[in-house]
């Protein structure tokens, strides 16, 4: 190993070691059967519906105590949890998800489809302070907020006692809901919360000691700092391969070297590592591999009204070298995109991408382009990346200056359409509108486009079709619409690279992008 990377290893592993004496000192010592685990920050709530974040730090502590319908894969396929197989219902407009029976609470209760619909009603009470209550809007019997109408039915039944009927506004699969809504969705000890007033229901005590029916059960918490679980051994899909599971929160610079170090057997999501700090990984001996399914979708932002014309705005698409700004940011870990479609989740554009300078000169001309200077907004840690990109938009005779701005004001200015440009990156998902059905609404016309009502009717239209083909049709004619008018610039999807446990086997590490670990299947050996 190069002499400055050995340093920065021995460095690294002293940091962590002085982080890690403090977690030591904890109220649980480390036992053969206990697997340490490592989180960057600490979760808000023990309560899944009382997270004023609802951030993914919170949603995979939730995870492991409470029991979702599936578990998600990272590239969109699903597998049973809490529900043993499901279908669609009602001509599409329901679905009816087929309880495991096998499924019981913390305190050998059975969970039974009425604990499902009694916990859908109970947050949906408009009385009852949920946080996070948008996610049942996709619901019949409830408005724009999640809240349930008076005097409307709620579109959670239980059918019989082991099956869930969902009823929603509009058609949609039950994969479809799943993989936009799973996350969001726990079944809660509700014959707990029996004479319990719903405005009075995130006060209880009961959350500070929670009882779920996930694969891990709570022991005791040091808030903000540590949360020690026990598994679950009587989970339906299998008792987890450990005794005890401490989740630890240690700074994020400390995660990899507390791995190194042997104080750490695993930290979230999914052991990413840079490019840089794999090989301090590999030097110590840890195996690192490559993620196969894309963890971000990188984009410029761009406003429509500043540069209203479709011609131009191709013009720099076809300017950009797609392939050179992914190489420069995600260091080889990612590949040019045509469209906002994420590889290898089963839907296609049909689109293919190439850089043409003199096809960007060409649009430029056609479509009038007068010389004038755009502006381009940035992060700091995203200066480089804008300053490539204007090296290669001056090749095609494109002027641009950067502006570099935190997040929010990026994100406010391209808002109030202060910028015509602006670079910025997400967490793709495995649907096919993951990233549109968003974007072009009145309520967030953030790329200022004059006329929605094109791109609604083809995101309508996707939504609308019942099956896989036509909805793949439906899917290319949307994909069309965007490559002609060009309203945002795909840019690249990127991978990531995951450090695997040296004492745990069995971790799923690129599904934990969507806050769910398969830790019924992890195995400690120490």
């Amino acid at each position: 190993m190069r002499g400055d990377g050995m340093k920065r290893l021995t460095a690294l592993l002293l940091a962590a070691a002085l982080a890690l004496s403090l977690a030591a000192c904890g109220p649980e010592g480390k036992a053969a059967d206990t697997v340490r685990y490592g989180l960057s920050n600490a979760w808000d709530a023990l309560m899944p519906y009382n997270s004023p974040s609802g951030s993914n730090y919170s949603r995979i502590i939730y995870d492991k105590i409470y029991d979702r319908l599936a578990y998600v894969h990272a590239d969109g396929t699903l597998e049973p949890r809490a529900a043993s197989s499901w279908e669609s219902a009602d001509g599409g407009t329901a679905a009816l998800f087929h309880l495991d029976e096998k499924a019981a609470f913390h305190d050998g209760t059975p969970v039974t489809a009425e604990h499902w619909t009694d916990t859908i009603a109970l947050l949906t009470d408009p009385a009852c302070p949920t946080l996070g209550r948008s996610a049942f809007a996709v619901l019949s019997g409830t408005d724009d907020t999640g809240a349930a109408v008076p005097g409307e039915a709620l579109g959670a039944e239980a059918v019989d006692k082991y099956t869930l009927k969902l009823t929603f506004k509009t058609p949609t699969t039950p994969e479809d809901f799943l993989l936009d809504k799973n996350r969001e969705y726990y079944v809660l000890p509700t014959h707990l919360l029996e004479g319990t007033a719903p405005e009075d229901v995130m006060e209880l005590a009961l959350w500070d000691e929670p009882v779920g029916s996930g694969p891990c059960k709570f022991v005791s918490e040091t808030p903000g700092s540590q949360l020690v679980l026990e598994a679950n051994p009587d989970y339906q899909l299998g008792a987890p391969g450990f005794d005890r599971l401490v989740i630890t929160v240690i700074d994020k610079s400390n995660l990899l070297t507390s791995l190194i170090a042997g104080d750490l057997d695993y930290y979230a999501f999914g052991g990413n590592v840079s490019v840089e700090d794999a090989e301090v990984a590999r030097a110590a001996g840890l195996e690192v591999l490559e993620g196969t399914v894309p963890n971000s979708f990188y984009e410029l932002m761009l406003n429509n009204e500043t540069i209203p014309s479709a011609a131009v705005r191709r013009a720099i698409d076809l300017a950009l070298d797609k392939e050179a700004l992914c190489l420069h940011t995600a260091q080889g870990l990612g590949e040019p995109a045509a469209s906002d479609l994420t590889p290898g989740t089963g839907y296609d554009s049909g689109l293919t991408w190439a850089r043409n300078v003199d096809g960007a000169k060409a649009l430029l001309a056609e479509g009038g382009y007068d010389g004038r200077t755009y502006t381009l907004a940035c992060t700091a840690n995203r200066s480089g990346l804008a300053a490539l990109m204007q090296q290669e938009l001056a090749e095609a005779g494109i002027t641009v200056t950067i502006e570099t701005v935190d997040s929010a004001t990026l994100f406010a200015g391209m808002a109030d359409g202060k910028y015509d440009m602006a670079i910025a990156s997400h967490t793709p998902g495995a649907l096919p509108l993951w990233f549109t059905e968003s974007r072009f609404t009145a309520d967030n016309n953030l790329f200022h486009v004059a006329e929605l009502t094109p791109y609604t009717q083809a995101i309508a239209a996707v939504k609308g079709a019942a099956e896989h083909d036509e909805r793949q049709a439906r899917v290319e004619e949307l994909q069309a619409l965007l490559a002609g008018e060009r309203p945002f610039i795909p840019l690249w999807f990127g991978r990531t690279l995951h450090v695997q446990s040296p004492t745990v086997d069995g971790i799923d590490y690129p599904s934990s992008a969507f806050s769910n670990e398969n830790v019924w299947d992890w195995v400690y050996r120490g």
